[in-house]
């Protein structure tokens, strides 16, 4: 039987795409660790196509220690050198460089009792932005809050974290529900933000 649910027009067909659209893409992520991951993945996607991404997913959940910082904050020359030669994943060493030190920054953070999660959440006042868009052209490549997320994460030495790559980040995330109007997920995305 065919599909015959509304779905935002970007995920196509693709059936990794159509699952990340269908369960992830939206649902609002308070897991500081998971939102770590989301937002380094987003920083290895810039100048690539998102299904490029899902697809090396895995691949770089393994090479990246399940993206745990508290073990990625400690990688060396070894681990960047094992990573520049792992065909698995996208091998930048700038993005490389960014994730690690993205780890370290994450560490620091908690160590000073800084809760990442709660940090970036203030910039939607702990709440999802709900948009609704009448069709895709509507949806912003960023905002006036993804710059400003953007400007604080470089401050604090988070790289790949310009206002498009956080405006993406925050659309993966739940931050904001850019889910079309008419789209399934929609509704039930809004409702998970307490909306």
């Amino acid at each position: 039987m065919p599909d015959s649910l509304h779905r935002c027009s970007w995920c196509g067909t693709d059936p990794l795409y159509v699952a990340y659209h269908d369960t992830e893409w939206g649902v609002p992520e308070h897991d500081a660790r998971a939102l770590w991951e989301k937002l380094v993945l987003d920083g290895f996607q810039a100048g690539l196509a998102w299904i490029t991404i899902l697809r090396k997913r895995e691949s770089l959940r393994a090479a990246f220690a399940g993206f745990d910082p508290e073990v990625v904050a400690g990688f060396g020359e070894a681990d960047r050198a094992r990573l520049m030669a792992d065909p698995g994943i996208i091998r930048s060493g700038a993005k490389i460089d960014a994730a690690i030190r993205g780890a370290q920054v994450f560490v620091e953070m908690r160590d000073r009792g800084e809760d990442f999660s709660g940090w970036l959440w203030s910039f939607v006042d702990g709440r999802p932005v709900q948009t609704a868009p009448a069709t895709r052209a509507e949806v912003p490549a960023q905002t006036p809050v993804s710059v400003d997320m953007a400007r604080a994460l470089k401050a604090r030495g988070f790289g790949f974290c310009g206002p498009v790559i956080t405006y993406a980040f925050m659309q993966a995330t739940g931050m904001v529900n850019d889910h079309v109007a008419g789209c399934f997920r929609c509704e039930e995305v809004r409702a998970m933000g307490g909306a």
